[in-house]
């Protein structure tokens, strides 16, 4: 046998090995498919009252004033028939390059391509026309309130989104690129990538951010040093090991957001919240939530305050033999902190000594980017939704929050890992966002309805254990941590509400940085500052006017703050006690337990 005919023989073979794989991987593709559960298809799709709305604002304005109209148009067109005879004249003087303009880009288009190939950069220019159009139209359109306008342009921004030509295999030049480089291998592997996750997830379209098999829970995440020394069917309360002989004798307790679980706190040792609280020398406890399943359907907010926040405050002052704890909340969890707060003083109950307030919201009347989350529509389909199943699935919230920032969080990862056949990072962060937990459907309905859509802590008040509610009645001293770049808790929404709380002494500080990335933000890494400003009587606009940037972490100046309300230094605390003797190791069991739904 010739070497010609030994290279087409091990051509043939791969080929045939390929097409088998394909074969295999397409039965597979729809297997995963049948697997999918229905869901509410609210939950996926956007109301048409909106776009009737819209539609009928574009009539009107046609029919009041067609001038606006067709001026939109003539531009669009105008420029749409510029940028095609501009690309034809390049091919008849037999030149196939660029425009001197290669026009606007992003951080999609970051390949030289885009603008140094002509069909690439005429497809780009194409689709930056026809975005700004579709963006300029919703702006324009008149007859729409701020929420239907927050909406359509929610809608709009998906629709562009989807439509980028990264997101098209003909036209994404990396992905071509690739594939020919592998001779067709990375698109091999990409399919493989997309059945294994459509299998992951029961048929439902969820990217793999990071690669799951990186990280083991108390080995190289989750890992600082502690026990669980009480547990009920809310919670295991972790107490850490101390690293220092004294510490102070306030005892510290951190309530993390039950959305998600709380070892966002404590990914590795070098930026670790945990860790770094319990080398200043406190004695600290964290809060680790149950994953809910369906026997959890008539739990509600009243549960989380009894059985949690209470519940903490109550064995905490026991183990460490204080009349008072400082206390954390993070993102609900701070909101529900602050409703605890209240029902305290309505109480007479002066259990805690402090609140700190991680990109926490108590008033909601300003809905942000969540505004299309927040109407009837969704809502009533997440209803429906948490009837049927008991318990609002983490997959449905992640995919939410994911679409908020759809190129960072679904398309992106999914041109790396199904066009580009790539495997995902092995990043600590985006395996904690992958480790979602699911919320009771009471729970949901309560925080959906009463907080966030009627506001009534803000307003009304809210009913919780027989008492009445505002904000207003936190008086505590307060401590509240905000992020620049937020697209969950938005800076300015949670700076009117601590505005609105009864305390005299109260801190806010808005950390460089988003929801996570601005709260986990070690000294060590100096690598985002923070803005302060005593003075809270203003707008947020006039606040953050005469704020003044501190460079590095927030963390040590919040230290600062608590260690003037931690009292004297006692000789370090072990974990658990006669009356609490340990449960297990830290991260404790709830972390990793799986609930069926």
């Amino acid at each position: 046998m010739t070497t010609t005919e030994k290279v087409e023989e091990g051509v043939s073979a791969a080929m045939e090995a390929n097409l088998t794989r394909i074969e295999e991987l397409s039965q597979r593709l729809i297997n995963a498919f049948s697997q999918r559960k229905p869901a509410h298809e609210a939950l996926n799709a956007p109301d048409p009252e909106i776009f009737a709305s819209a539609m009928g604002a574009y009539w009107q304005q046609l029919v009041h004033e067609p001038s606006k109209i067709f001026e939109h148009q003539l531009e669009y067109w105008g420029k749409s028939v510029k940028h095609y005879l501009d690309a034809q004249q390049a091919l008849a003087r037999g030149k196939l390059e660029p425009p001197a303009d290669t026009g606007p880009s992003d951080k999609r288009f970051s390949n030289p391509m885009w603008d140094t190939h002509p069909y690439f950069n005429y497809i780009k220019q194409q689709f930056m026309l026809n975005k700004t159009a579709i963006e300029q139209a919703v702006e324009d359109t008149e007859g729409l309130n701020e929420g239907q306008r927050r909406k359509l342009r929610y809608f709009a921004r998906q629709i562009t989104d989807m439509m980028a030509p990264t997101n098209f295999l003909a036209t994404n030049p990396d992905a071509l690129q690739k594939a020919v480089e592998t001779e067709g291998q990375s698109l091999i592997d990409g399919l493989e990538n997309l059945v294994a996750d459509l299998e992951k997830n029961g048929g439902e379209f969820l990217v793999q951010l990071s690669d799951s098999t990186a990280f083991e829970l108390g080995k190289n995440i989750a890992a600082t040093p502690g026990k669980v020394i009480y547990r009920n069917r809310m919670l295991e309360l972790i107490q850490y090991t101390p690293t220092t002989d004294e510490v102070h004798a306030t005892p510290l307790i951190i309530f993390p957001p039950w959305i998600n679980k709380f070892y966002i706190l404590d990914l590795k040792a070098q930026n670790s919240l945990i860790k770094w609280i319990v080398d200043q020398g406190y004695t600290l406890f964290v809060v680790s939530w149950v994953n809910p399943d369906a026997a959890y359907r008539d739990v509600g907010m009243e549960d989380y305050v009894e059985d949690g926040y209470l519940a903490a405050l109550r064995e905490v002052k026991q183990i460490t033999g204080q009349k008072q704890v400082n206390v954390v909340g993070y993102c609900i969890a701070g909101t529900t902190l602050s409703l605890t707060a209240a029902l305290l003083k309505a109480r007479g109950d002066t259990s805690i000594k402090s609140m700190t307030l991680f990109t926490a919201l108590t008033d909601f009347s300003d809905q942000g980017e969540f505004t299309p989350f927040l109407q009837n529509d969704f809502i009533d389909g997440i209803e429906e939704e948490v009837d049927k199943v008991g318990v609002l699935r983490s997959f449905i919230m992640a995919r939410t929050f994911s679409f908020l920032r759809s190129n960072d969080l679904i398309y992106t990862p999914a041109i790396r890992s199904y066009m580009m056949g790539e495997s995902p990072p092995a990043f600590d962060l985006l395996y904690w966002n992958g480790d979602g937990a699911n919320l009771p459907a009471k729970m949901a309905k309560q925080y959906l309805r009463g907080l966030c859509q009627r506001n009534e802590f803000a307003e009304a008040g809210f009913e919780l254990l027989g008492e009445r509610l505002h904000v207003r009645d936190v008086d505590l001293p307060v401590f509240a941590v905000t992020c620049e770049n937020d697209h969950i808790a938005a800076w300015k929404d949670c700076y009117r509400g601590v505005q609105q709380m009864g305390a005299k002494n109260k801190t806010f500080i808005v950390s460089e940085a988003g929801h996570v990335a601005g709260i986990i933000n070690p000294p060590t890494k100096d690598k985002y500052g923070h803005y302060t400003n005593d003075d809270l009587s203003s707008t947020a606009d006039e606040w953050q006017a005469a704020a003044k940037l501190k460079k590095g972490s927030w963390w040590p100046r919040w230290e600062r703050w608590l260690t003037k309300r931690s009292g004297k230094m006692v000789p370090a605390r072990h974990p658990g006690d006669s009356s609490h003797p340990v449960l297990c190791d830290a991260p404790g069991e709830n972390v990793s337990a799986i609930p069926k739904v």
